[in-house]
């Protein structure tokens, strides 16, 4: 059982974060018209994406490293309590569709396991011991990245899954709302995105939820990039697995190439409706099984394909 000094404690902790900051100007609210929480509200949400653009630095040398370790069959694995788990396991969810990955690719980890992403297992994050065993069970390599994510960055199951990330020698990148925070001390990138106290006192899931939100995208969709599953800005690796996503999968084949419908329905048709392949049949004037080759070849990567192809 917690004791009061333990209380006591962590109240003091608290009061030290950002993110738990108390503003008085807005102590009365909840007396204003509704359009007046509105607006405030939105301008609020307005400051995050400047937050964010102070630590792109930081996040690219972050992507850069994700993406070599990728490269070589590494995995991105997500860890964290509440809105943090549950962003992070959203954004995993999100890789298959979008890129083409595997599921076991992109991971999201969540204290209290996927019960938690629908009910609320508030104490789950307190044991840097779950966090080590949901890791446990991954059998992370020295290729993976574990990125541990926490508003306050001092949520003991994602310090505790960097820490033991760290051990088990796997990248290792802590993403906080606070400056100074423990989670990015014990990671090899810290990225505090230090969005300010929040409009209701400790609501987390607000600016610090839609500043994780942002960071999250960007580590999963540019290190997609730099791994050769975009072309330009199309989604050349998406899963044809429903009837919207086949009318995209023709779009895209149609943007990146100004083929007619015919030829692009036997483009398709020639490579199992692989787009990437469908592409490469087109603009390199190969066949399917050539298309296939090169661009295993390249890793995947479409405009090396195309380079091979024309050379």
């Amino acid at each position: 059982m917690t004791s009061m000094s333990n209380y006591g404690d962590l109240r003091a902790e608290l009061e030290t974060l950002t993110t738990e900051a108390f503003r008085p100007e807005l102590s009365e609210i909840d007396r204003l018209p509704t359009l007046e929480i509105a607006k405030l509200m939105n301008g609020e949400d307005a400051t995050v994406p400047t937050a964010v653009a102070a630590q792109l630095p930081l996040i690219a040398a972050a992507i850069d490293d994700i993406a070599e370790r990728m490269s070589r069959g590494g995995r991105l694995v997500y860890a964290g309590a509440g809105t943090a788990g549950r962003l992070g396991v959203l954004d995993a969810s999100e890789c298959p569709p979008t890129f083409n990955t595997d599921p076991s690719q992109v991971v999201g980890t969540i204290a209290g396991g996927p019960t938690a992403m629908v009910t609320s297992i508030e104490g789950a994050e307190d044991s840097k011991e779950l966090a080590a065993a949901d890791l446990d069970a991954l059998a992370l390599t020295a290729d993976d990245t574990v990125v541990g994510v926490s508003a306050s960055g001092r949520t003991p199951y994602a310090v505790g899954a960097v820490e033991h990330a760290r051990k088990q020698g796997a990248l290792t990148i802590g993403l906080s709302c606070n400056a100074h925070s423990a989670l990015a001390a014990a990671a090899d990138h810290g990225i505090e995105v230090v969005v300010g106290p929040e409009l209701l006192t400790g609501s987390t899931r607000l600016k610090s939820g839609t500043a994780q939100k942002l960071v999250l995208n960007m580590l999963s969709t540019i290190t997609m990039i730099r791994l050769g599953k975009t072309y330009g800005n199309l989604m050349v690796d998406v899963r044809a697995s429903n009837e919207k996503l086949r009318a995209r999968s023709r779009r895209i084949v149609a943007l990146a190439t100004g083929a007619s419908d015919e030829e692009i329905e036997r483009a398709l048709a020639a490579t199992d409706g692989e787009v990437k392949n469908a592409i490469l049949t087109i603009l390199g004037d190969v066949d399917g099984p050539t298309a296939a080759r090169l661009l295993e070849e390249s890793e995947g990567h479409l405009r090396a394909a195309l380079a091979a192809a024309a050379g």
